[in-house]
């Protein structure tokens, strides 16, 4: 089968001039290829959508009879133990085996394990190097957006796994739970039946067309000579710093406080009836769908700092409205007005969706030079993991001890995210990689 592509506009590589802008390779196949690799965001985003509604069902409930909410949290947390594994693998297998043999291996080899730890570590390595593959092909102006539809696919994942367990809640069986949790193997099948200078030359020429190829392999090469002569891989750089404070701080604001115990919220909110709290947490699923669109096509026009600080002061709302409504709940029960605090949720995700559920994984996969590039991206990745196995583990037992009061913790801490992005970040919107170190300031420190 014979390939077309467009002709290309020659552009000087930065140095005396702006980073590269005007990419004219084959787009189809561009946006084809990132959304064929985010079928691993699909699984990513069911399996964390998917324990919330079980492990708030009474026959579960009956059937494993946990002790207390830190066995609860447990039950939950565990896969996030096995994401951190699975990501900080990714440093090595990224270097070893190319970015798209990694996720497919990992994906098709893990997700048909035997339990939570092991399927996250097939997800937490998928996470790390699904941003890192889509960065390393995306054109600057156009990072935010192919991550974005990762993003996309996630929160389609997560749609999908509150309505089928809403649906599948009405069976009469006690392990229809079981269901849910199965269905979890498909995406990687999907995935597994589908960084070498000639291969990446090749791979260049496709998506961005011959000359443009010329141009960014020939950087590229220079990249690599420069990295060679001034040190090898190292973990200890401000940049690994600012990744890992990135991801952790993505997490530490409370996302799966809501996501994995969304009708735990509903309830403790005076939501009584399960049904209802399992229908309001699809409602929840919807929303996150439908906003993640929004960076698709407007992350890229305004910077990453920009939309990061807008969507903290969002997030930090949404958290102090859920925690007046349960503390209503508490004083009000049986109250019409308890029914507000569906909106809350609905409201914390829409300004995450915007912020930091991209930016978190298009800001460490980019500041990196390319010799440190997927290490400091799996070191950062590891960090969201073992920051959401914090959250998991611990928002179950800290609810039962100060029930509304965990919500102002989390809005507490959006306030520290936010002077965080406002004196720590720098700007990368529109920058290539190739000239990401200037941007840093990092060749003045080489020279």
């Amino acid at each position: 089968m014979m390939l077309s592509f467009k002709s290309t506009k020659r552009v000087l590589p930065p140095g005396n001039s702006s980073p590269t802008e005007v990419r004219n390779g084959s787009s189809r196949l561009l946006y084809g290829l990132s959304a064929f690799i985010s079928i691993g965001a699909l699984l990513f985003g069911y399996d964390q959508g998917v324990m919330g509604v079980i492990v708030a069902d009474s026959r579960w409930l009956h059937l494993t009879q946990p002790k207390n909410s830190w066995v609860t949290g447990a039950v939950v947390s565990l896969y996030d133990i096995g994401c951190f594994i699975g990501a900080f693998s990714t440093g090595f297998l990224s270097d070893s085996l190319g970015r798209e043999r990694l996720i497919s291996r990992i994906l098709f080899g893990c997700s048909n394990g035997v339990g939570r730890v092991i399927l996250g570590y097939g997800v937490g390595a998928c996470a790390a190097g699904v941003p890192l593959y889509l960065s390393e092909i995306a054109p600057a102006k156009l990072r935010g957006r192919l991550i974005g539809i990762e993003q996309m696919v996630l929160n389609f994942g997560e749609m999908v796994a509150f309505w089928a367990n809403y649906g599948l809640s009405y069976l009469n069986s006690n392990d229809w739970w079981r269901i849910p949790i199965a269905i979890q193997i498909l995406p990687a099948i999907v995935l597994g039946v589908g960084y070498r200078r000639d291969e990446a030359y090749e791979a260049l020429i496709r998506l961005h067309g011959t000359d443009q190829a010329i141009i960014e392999m020939d950087m590229l090469n220079q990249v690599l000579d420069v990295e060679k002569l001034h040190g090898s891989k190292s973990w200890a750089d401000i940049l690994t710093f600012l990744a890992m404070m990135l991801q952790s701080f993505q997490q530490i604001t409370g996302t799966n406080s809501i996501l994995y115990y969304t009708p735990t919220l509903f309830r403790k909110g005076g939501i009584s009836d399960a049904h209802i709290a399992n229908l309001a947490t699809g409602g929840v699923g919807i929303v996150l769908f439908v906003s993640s669109f929004v960076p698709i096509f407007y992350f890229d026009r305004l910077g990453r700092r920009t939309w990061l600080k807008f969507g903290t002061i969002g997030m930090m709302c949404a958290m102090i409205g859920i925690t007046v409504l349960q503390w209503h709940a508490e004083k009000f029960p049986g109250s019409k007005g308890n029914y507000a605090i569906v909106a809350f949720p609905d409201l914390f995700y829409i300004c995450f969706n915007i912020s930091w559920g991209v930016a978190a994984w298009v800001y460490p996969s980019e500041i990196f030079p390319n010799n440190m590039r997927a290490r400091g991206n799996a070191l950062g990745s590891a960090s969201n993991w073992i920051s959401c196995y914090v959250v998991a583990q611990v928002s179950p037992a800290i609810a039962d001890a100060i029930n509304w009061g965990l919500y102002i913790i989390y809005a507490g801490i959006c306030c520290l995210a936010y002077l965080f992005v406002q004196f720590m970040l720098v700007e990368t919107k529109g920058v290539s990689l190739e000239a990401m170190s200037l941007r840093f300031g990092l060749e003045r420190r080489t020279q």
